[in-house]
């Protein structure tokens, strides 16, 4: 802790993961953050589930967080991934993550937040925020207005702190699928308990996991070429969407069909998006941080752990370098070369998942290959062995 910050007051925009990580993160160095959250408490239910990937997990440790996660979801020893054509096992990788339903994962970081005297606030929708002289001023869409000395926007995919920060921002990507997912009940299938199970199939990807209560988390990515809008897929009724998914596995090998039989409420399908690149994070008060900067696909499996890790990462500097503009310059230089590497990483791995016929067949037969090559613990160092030393001193840190 050093003192050119003990008396800094932080305005953090955003409480899901990242923004409760980033205040917690901040307080270990002395900062007083406090946390703006648009919706109401009464949200904390919404969401499916994420994986927590070992980097993301070993980012919580200096922050005392580890035991609160570990006691959520399931250990994620390994993944397999399986042809929709045949059902064979086209190879398998190991992943020492954490599956945890994101709700679950959101609540217990705030609360662990609010249990150490942070204050979250809630129905506080940003609408804009100026640089003053000393500080920053937030106003809300509520008629109320916040102060501080420095304005953290972990406002996610439509972060308004980005387009506050860079009116020129760009819009996310869409590409090219939807998620949809549910948890299923009274089947018995076969696999480890924890292992992620992802199927090619024919027309749709698709994902399972066994959980250890018997439980079977699964989610599919169906392909959507054009984005459709909220009210198109609003308009959707939970039978049609379950008929389409039907369809969609027909024709393939697999317990697809046997699982969203098994589920009583299937999520109401979503876009997926992402970031190849926000050329703004920050100006000389404000700073954006976890998708508000640079939102990836989920088949990247790195989105929260990219979030904790800014966190520990920005506190750092913000602990390390008393101009605020120049600790956001270095921390903005010691992410963008990773995250922009992980964002391109997701984009790939999602371009699978809607291969044609010719191509599926192409990828299942070159799959075992691939995976014998880049599924390797030495192929998959530079995303899962980075590790942040929280006692070192920004000023001597590599990026």
């Amino acid at each position: 802790m050093y003192s050119h910050y003990m008396t800094k007051r932080v305005v953090i925009v955003g409480g899901g993961i990242a923004g409760t990580v980033t205040a917690t993160a901040l307080q270990q160095v002395g900062l007083e953050a406090v946390v703006y959250e648009a919706h109401d408490s009464g949200s904390d239910g919404v969401g499916a589930f994420l994986t927590i990937a070992v980097n993301g997990l070993a980012a919580l440790e200096p922050l005392g967080l580890t035991d609160v996660v570990a006691a959520l979801g399931m250990a994620t020893p390994r993944m397999h991934l399986i042809s929709g054509r045949t059902g064979t096992v086209l190879g398998s990788a190991d992943m020492q993550a954490r599956t945890v339903a994101r709700s679950d994962l959101y609540q217990a970081l705030r609360d662990a937040a609010i249990e150490r005297g942070i204050e979250v606030q809630y129905g506080k929708r940003l609408v804009n925020a100026a640089n003053t002289a000393s500080g920053v001023t937030a106003h809300f869409d509520d008629g109320t207005t916040a102060t501080g000395d420095l304005l953290i926007g972990a406002d996610g995919l439509r972060s308004r702190t980005r387009t506050l920060i860079d009116p020129k921002a760009p819009a996310a990507r869409h590409i090219g699928l939807l998620n949809t997912g549910g948890r299923a009940r009274g089947l018995r299938l076969a696999g480890e308990p924890g292992a992620a199970n992802f199927i090619f199939g024919r027309r749709c990807f698709f994902g399972w996991f066994l959980a250890p209560d018997g439980e079977i988390w699964w989610f599919a990515n169906p392909p959507s070429r054009q984005e459709p809008s909220r009210a198109e897929l609003a308009a959707i009724t939970g039978e049609e969407w379950r008929q389409h998914l039907n369809e969609l596995f027909a024709d393939d090998t697999g317990p697809m069909l046997e699982i969203i039989a098994a589920t009583d409420d299937i999520y109401r399908p979503w876009n997926t998006y992402d970031f190849p690149r926000v050329p703004t994070w920050h100006n000389d008060r404000m700073v954006i941080v976890g998708d508000a900067a640079h939102a990836t696909s989920p088949s990247s499996g790195q989105g929260a752990s990219m979030a904790i890790e800014d966190a520990l990462v920005l506190a750092q500097c913000l602990r390390d370098i008393a101009d605020p503009g120049r600790a956001f310059s270095v921390f903005e230089s010691r992410r963008r070369e990773r995250v922009e590497r992980i964002v391109a990483q997701g984009k790939r791995n999602g371009s699978g998942k809607a291969a044609g016929p010719l191509a599926a067949r192409i990828r299942d037969a070159v799959m075992p290959l691939i995976l014998r090559r880049f599924a390797t613990a030495e192929a998959q160092a530079w995303m899962h062995d980075y590790r942040i030393d929280w006692a070192a001193r920004t000023e001597t840190s590599q990026p």
